[in-house]
């Protein structure tokens, strides 16, 4: 089973697949310790060695840059360390996960239920050119409806009333993405209607709260779909506001992130936002308990002081 082949294609490999050995070799050969190599070729057997070369980038000689890399690793470099901020960091995507879900849940709740109550006349207000920009309604039963549609309470409502063309937004918001619900509050045309709602969370102007949304919905796809959260760096630093102050070297990390889910998370609940913060200080702590050394790796890449 060891001799398996893993088919990936990654420069630091070439582009011919490797065995597990020829795997362990290349690391030997670049500088990591293993100690445990029966244990080390199960680990790449369950992760991956592409995946699990992402937990290795901060050790290399050469971090953070990421061009002309050389993928030489620091002197004392252990295969284990790589394994324990792979642990880390499927710990933080899962914790992380289950904290923006009440997010997302909430801000599509607020949003249903506020203009759905303003704009009572129109049950589907969010394809109304009299609320929303037309650039949102042109593009929304091609790009977002066609895939609600195949919902069953959506089947139904459609099944018992042939003449609608969408359903009403307490059916159809339910359904949408936290990226479609981003896309339509920024099409919002009123003012007033973006700003009762940004307020609601605490945010007194709607770009940051527009930002802090975005910076939601990247995190959250991250943990959706296993990508790596702990090295993170967004194409755009945080904006400073109620969410926190950030500096330039920070406002771009998993920490400014995690302030920014923090303060959003508050307006559903105050304990869960302590239950977060435990969580994610239980975590961290299980990974230095593991290598101590790793305290310092976790601070630059995250950002969070320990």
């Amino acid at each position: 089973l060891l001799s398996i082949f893993v088919f990936y294609k990654q420069k630091s490999m070439g582009n011919k697949a490797t065995t597990i050995d020829q795997q362990i070799q290349k690391l030997r050969d670049r500088g990591v310790v293993i100690n445990d190599e029966k244990k080390a070729k199960e680990n790449l057997l369950d992760i991956g060695y592409f995946r699990l070369c992402s937990y290795l980038f901060p050790f290399e000689k050469t971090y953070p840059k990421l061009k002309n890399r050389n993928h030489e690793f620091k002197d004392g470099t252990q295969f284990e360390d790589a394994v324990t901020l792979y642990y880390l960091d499927f710990d933080l995507r899962t914790i992380l996960f289950k904290y923006i879900t009440r997010i997302e849940v909430a801000f599509r709740t607020y949003v249903t239920y506020t203009l759905s109550n303003k704009y009572i006349q129109s049950p589907t207000w969010f394809v109304d050119p009299k609320y929303i920009d037309n650039s949102f309604i042109t593009k929304f039963e091609l790009d977002l409806y066609n895939e609600i549609r195949k919902n069953p309470v959506i089947k139904r409502h459609h099944t018992n009333h042939i003449n609608d063309r969408f359903a009403p937004a307490w059916k159809t918001l339910e359904y949408m993405t936290l990226g479609g619900m981003e896309t339509l509050y920024k099409n919002i045309k009123e003012l007033q209607d973006k700003l009762t709602i940004s307020k609601y969370f605490g945010v007194k102007q709607t770009a940051v709260f527009e930002q802090y949304i975005e910076t939601v919905r990247r995190v959250r796809n991250i943990c959706a779909h296993g990508g790596i959260l702990f090295d993170l760096s967004l194409p755009k630093g945080i904006t400073n506001g109620p969410a926190g102050r950030f500096s330039i070297h920070h406002s771009h990390k998993l920490t400014a992130t995690i302030q920014v889910i923090e303060f959003l998370l508050q307006t559903v609940s105050k304990n869960r936002v302590k239950d977060m913060q435990q969580d994610i200080k239980e975590a961290l702590d299980r990974a230095i308990s593991k290598n101590p050394k790793l305290k310092s790796t976790i601070i630059a890449t995250t950002g969070i002081s320990l």
